[in-house]
């Protein structure tokens, strides 16, 4: 049997009173939350678009940054996966038995870090290394769906701000290093296949 960590003693008198607050909401708006707790996570890559679509005019430096959203997101994501099966923590909807907008996930399906605070975190903060107005977009964006995974009920409100956190210092601490090397990464993506990815046609 696998033990896992119980969070509700680190803010779960808070996500219960976020569990109660939805069940007494409008159903208008329990249902956009859940809709954008669900879907969400594409604006982000439509933003990640934009920001390359746009960076592929300002030289081979922007449009390589641009590039580097995604792949970030997706390290991201991947160091948030390592972080969730190491602490392996319930989630509180099952920690807690209240019943919740979304459906709880099954054990072993683990609850901190949220994987979805952290991949629109990274999204954000990588973001603004590509333009501000879609770096600040983005950064609303991420908070929107870091309270919307609380309110339908899978996650503690630690799970969120962590997930934010983790996802947050992995796209400043890339973003950084790519700035160091980002002549040779465009050196090297310019003289291959991938050239036209860098300049507008």
């Amino acid at each position: 049997m696998i033990m896992a960590f119980d969070g509700s003693s680190v803010d779960g008198s808070e996500y219960l009173d976020v569990v109660r607050l939805a069940r007494h909401a409008p159903a208008w708006l329990d249902g956009a939350v859940s809709f954008w707790s669900t879907y969400g996570l594409a604006v982000f890559a439509v933003l990640a678009g934009i920001g390359w679509w746009s960076a592929r005019r300002a030289g081979g430096a922007a449009a390589v940054t641009a590039l580097a959203v995604p792949v970030i997101v997706i390290v991201a994501y991947g160091v948030n996966s390592l972080v969730k099966s190491a602490v392996r923590e319930d989630r509180p909807c099952q920690s807690l038995r209240v019943s919740t907008l979304e459906a709880c996930p099954a054990p072993g399906d683990w609850s901190f870090p949220s994987n979805h605070a952290a991949i629109a975190a990274a999204a954000a903060v990588a973001l603004v290394f590509v333009s501000r107005r879609l770096g600040t977009l983005a950064a609303l964006a991420a908070v929107a769906m870091a309270v919307s995974r609380v309110w339908v009920g899978v996650h503690y409100p630690h799970d969120v701000v962590a997930g934010a956190m983790v996802g947050g210092f992995v796209a400043l601490g890339s973003m950084l290093a790519l700035r160091r090397w980002s002549r040779s990464v465009v050196g090297w993506i310019g003289s291959g296949h991938l050239s036209r990815l860098l300049s507008a046609p």
